[in-house]
């Protein structure tokens, strides 16, 4: 007999002026279950989460919750219920310690309404305790690192006493070490009866979590089933509408002359020490290479992209650019040489979410866009309209704002504003961090066909697979040092893992 829901959300609708966003979708979660709910970025199961969280008011349907019909107004109403969610985008308050954030809005209140600190602190430390993350809770949780404040966020709901949990790509800025900690954490939940309704565009973590699937596309619910009864290639199916038949479509291309070289580069840290971020790191790109970048978060592959995109005023870089020896000590002269970073951060450093989609493209190549020192708008959108139908961007105007793209798209912005200054050489960090299979397979083709025009890339992703099978080598980073070189059958997710955590080469 089928488990009792805890959750049924029937015939939910809702329209954002004319765009159907969620169109009459049923959606059930059972108590103690890890329920995912996946699909392309614009499927609607943000914001079909966002009417259950409260955030967003529902135009039709009815949400029935541990027994009764709620009447969700605000968020507040929600968390009453007992429904917290954890949003990609984290929603601390920097400056304010562990603890405070932890029982912001519900802090334990003594006569005259004062805070009992004492005791929020107490608290917040068996909540951190509990999820195995023991840390001092009366420092600002901006001194700690995204996966303690991912624990924060975590700790923050548990304190709630949340029936069911809403996590909204949680491991998208985590290493595998720290995601695997979460998924213990995701476990113990489950077991206590808590429901999750677990979100995520990587495919190995909705299989190795979740008890069962749910998948929306262009608004609509398109199928729930079980995860161990749901092959892979029919998910993928069901996500995107057609058959992808391959994930990782990595093209052989014949490499041509030496594009970049650099030898030994070195990043000191800011903070006064002497220790270095990137330690003598030396590397070769030709053209038409996916030069793959290994490590761990802090190994100094990150690192060594803002170095050579002139990121450090602190510090600068040697390098050989097309044969001609080039000095970078900041962006513009990274720019005048051909070079062009992607970073891993789209929302912070990538894209000015108050401006249009228009302006982000063009960001980078205002002087191509007029005689200096003037811009002029038509100038702007035909150097934006091809670039706009080649990497399919679904917007319904240039002139809207970036920030109501969906994720995939926004990626997709942020990289048509590094193709406009026509680089040769393309350094991409996490270039499909947080986007859907549809959206990374059209990455994908477009660095084939970058490589196939003789662009050399410099790849860093934290998906294992993606790293194997895009790149022609791989060089793998630890503590700031390049340790290993893997080519051909080496290149495999053990090797790079292996090499990530050793201070010395695995086949010396």
């Amino acid at each position: 007999m089928a488990q009792q829901a805890l959750l049924e959300m029937r015939q939910i609708d809702k329209w954002f002026g004319g765009v159907h966003a969620v169109s009459h979708v049923d959606f059930e979660v059972r108590a103690g279950e890890v329920h995912a709910l996946i699909g392309e970025n614009g499927a609607g199961k943000s914001t079909l989460m966002r009417i259950l969280c409260g955030a967003v008011l529902p135009d039709e349907g009815e949400i029935v919750f541990d027994g009764r019909k709620l009447n969700i107004r605000g968020p507040k109403d929600a968390e009453d219920a007992g429904i917290a969610m954890i949003h990609q985008e984290l929603s601390l308050c920097p400056n304010m310690s562990v603890a405070e954030n932890i029982y912001l809005g519900s802090e334990p209140m003594g006569p005259l309404r004062i805070v009992k600190w004492s005791r929020l602190r107490s608290e917040a430390e068996v909540l951190m305790d509990r999820l195995d993350t023991p840390v001092d809770v009366t420092r600002p949780t901006e001194e700690f690192g995204i996966a303690t404040q991912q624990m924060v966020e975590v700790a923050k709901v548990l304190s709630r006493q949340a029936k069911l949990i809403v996590m909204d790509e949680p491991t998208s800025a985590l290493t595998d070490a720290e995601a695997g900690k979460l998924f213990e954490i995701i476990r113990v939940l489950k077991a206590e009866g808590v429901a999750i309704v677990y979100i995520s565009h990587k495919m190995e973590e909705i299989y190795e979590l979740a008890d069962r699937v749910t998948v929306m596309r262009d608004s609509h619910w398109i199928g729930t089933a079980d995860a161990g009864e749901l092959e892979p290639g029919q998910l993928i199916e069901w996500m995107v509408g057609r058959k992808i038949e391959t994930l990782f479509p990595k093209r052989k291309v014949e490499l041509g002359a030496e594009l970049l070289r650099v030898e030994d580069a070195v990043l000191p840290a800011a903070d006064g020490t002497d220790r270095l971020l990137v330690d003598h790191a030396s590397l070769t790109l030709r053209a038409g290479e996916i030069l793959g970048l290994g490590g761990l978060r802090g190994a100094g592959n990150s690192e060594l992209l803002g170095l050579l995109f002139g990121q450090y005023p602190h510090a600068q870089v040697e390098a050989t650019v097309r044969g001609e020896a080039v000095t970078i000590g900041r962006p513009s002269h990274a720019l005048a040489k051909g070079l062009a970073l992607l970073t891993n951060d789209r929302k912070t450093t990538g894209l000015v979410l108050s401006m249009s989609v228009l302006h982000n493209m063009t960001l980078a190549s205002l002087r191509r866009m007029g005689p200096p020192p003037l811009v002029l708008p038509g100038e702007e959108v035909r150097a934006a309209r091809p670039l706009r139908e080649r990497l399919s961007v679904k917007t319904a105007s240039l002139e809207i704002e970036v920030s109501s793209l969906s994720g995939g798209n926004q990626q997709k912005v942020a990289l048509a504003k590094w193709l406009m200054t026509e680089p040769d050489i393309l350094l991409l960090d996490e270039p499909t961090r947080g986007i859907d299979v549809g959206a990374k397979a059209e990455i994908y083709e477009l660095m084939n066909e970058l490589a196939g025009q003789g662009k050399g890339i410099l790849l860093i992703t934290s998906e294992l697979p993606e790293l194997v099978e895009m790149s022609d080598r791989i060089l793998v980073f630890h503590r700031g040092r390049i340790t290993e070189e893997l080519r051909g059958q080496e290149m495999t997710q053990q090797n790079v893992m292996a090499a990530a955590m050793s201070e010395v080469s695995t086949h010396a």
